[in-house]
């Protein structure tokens, strides 16, 4: 979910605008996180598997040669750059004739060795040299190659240089026209020194800014709170400058996200909650009762996941909610009956609710037995994916269990005691002396 793919679960990313300074600090914080137990298999996608390669221009043995840097530019970009260097127009389509060396003469750093400069190139040609043909080989982008070597390809280059826009150009060095005039052609060794150096295979970029992302796994028992309290060390230990910053990706921006919206969201559950059960019973005071439940629920579920040694993942979350709408079944058939026979029989609060306690133990137990076992597999995990789906049922499990052990005591309580806070208010409104109105 985000971030890149790599064999850990978690991501965390390092952001800067200076590729030296992310080169130099990535490794550390790597190594100082590893010293951490709460964190495993740390690895970071920053690979210095490449090579590159520098051209050092002995500038005073170019110029006595009348060879400028342009020239040595132009000529490696005429072998490695891929220069458009004619058009080819037919009725339909069109083709841009490509000038580059073979795939197999560039393979390593020795092809520099076989790049040649033209001598003198940068001294104006005389005006009457003109474009005859192509004498390098030109590759189309439709996937045709033509060389001058071969004769059926003779006119078609002939047709591109006559049938091209582009006039004669002075400096043979651009690659975009050949002069007729004779050059001597010298090895770009005999003028530049060639190093090489490692480098990145690639280099990876968060909004503008190259970053580096360190991916990491938890270590049994230990949550995400306790990894990025661990990070924080790690970076204070080596002393991270703030040009580098850090910030997590990934699965892990994914989770701490669906935290900070986990608040919202209950109390979007319980409002919903409230608001349905308001208009069931005609009340705005026992749905409280229903709500009353819940909090054994999610006891019974965190204690559940501690009990067994699991961490409260974005599954378990979603078996949270779950249970808000499973466990409060529990004190509506309780509330349900009470309120009915308050209304029809005029029992009063304590003997209704205890005659619904009695009479509805058998349903509750029944529907609380029926979803708890239905969620047995889960909880005992069978297949692959397993350990993805065992948080959910044991969650469920755990809830259920919880809130038939609790809610049968607490229910009748609460249920009596917002009974009397209602009964006191209706007194008091009846007792009132009423309002005098006058003209």
């Amino acid at each position: 979910m985000g971030g890149r793919q790599s064999n850990s679960t978690y991501q965390y990313s390092l952001i800067s605008d200076n590729n030296d300074a992310l080169k130099t600090w990535a490794p550390k914080l790597v190594e100082a996180m590893k010293r951490h137990p709460e964190l495993t298999d740390i690895d970071s996608d920053q690979a210095e598997n490449g090579i590159e390669s520098f051209v050092d221009i002995d500038r005073d043995s170019a110029n006595r040669l009348g060879i400028s840097p342009r020239d040595v530019d132009n000529a490696l970009y005429n072998a490695f750059g891929q220069r458009q260097v004619a058009t080819i127009y037919e009725d339909i389509n069109q083709y841009s004739v490509i000038l580059e060396w073979p795939p197999t003469a560039t393979q390593g750093p020795a092809a520099l060795a076989d790049v040649y400069v033209p001598t003198g190139a940068r001294t104006d040609a005389p005006a009457t040299e003109t474009t005859s043909a192509l004498t390098s080989s030109g590759t189309l982008s439709s996937g045709a190659t033509s060389t001058a070597s071969d004769p059926s390809n003779a006119a078609t280059l002939g047709t591109i240089a006559a049938g091209t826009t582009n006039p004669a150009l002075r400096d043979p060095s651009t690659g975009s026209a050949l002069s007729t005039a004779p050059r001597t052609m010298t090895p770009l060794s005999a003028i530049a020194r060639f190093t090489q150096s490692s480098t990145a295979a690639s280099v990876n970029h968060d909004n503008g800014e190259v970053s580096t992302t360190i991916s990491f796994n938890l270590a049994p028992g230990a949550t995400l709170g306790d990894a990025e309290a661990a990070i924080a060390a790690a970076q204070d230990e080596i002393v991270m400058p703030s040009t580098v910053r850090g910030a997590f990706a990934g699965t892990a921006q994914s989770f701490r996200d669906q935290l900070s919206q986990q608040p919202l969201l209950i109390f979007a559950a319980l409002v919903t909650i409230y608001l349905m059960l308001g208009m069931l019973y005609e009340s705005m005071i026992h749905p409280l009762t229903v709500l009353s439940t819940l909090p054994a629920a999610g006891f019974g579920a965190v204690l559940a996941l501690q009990l067994l040694g699991m961490e409260f993942s974005i599954i378990a979350l979603i078996g949270v909610f779950l249970l808000l709408g499973i466990v409060k079944k529990n004190a509506i058939l309780i509330i349900d009956f009470a309120l009915s026979a308050q209304r029809d029989r005029g029992m009063s609060a304590e003997d209704a609710v205890r005659e619904a306690s009695l009479l509805r133990f058998r349903p509750i137990l029944m529907t609380t037995l029926a979803a708890a076992l239905g969620v047995v597999p889960l909880a005992i995990g069978f297949g692959e994916g397993s350990e993805l789906r065992q948080p959910l049922g044991i969650t469920i499990i755990g809830g259920l269990i919880a809130s038939q052990l609790l809610t049968l005591i607490t229910t009748p309580v609460v249920y009596v005691y917002l009974d009397r806070l209602t009964g006191r208010r209706a007194r008091r409104s009846a007792e009132a002396p009423p309002r005098i109105q006058t003209a």
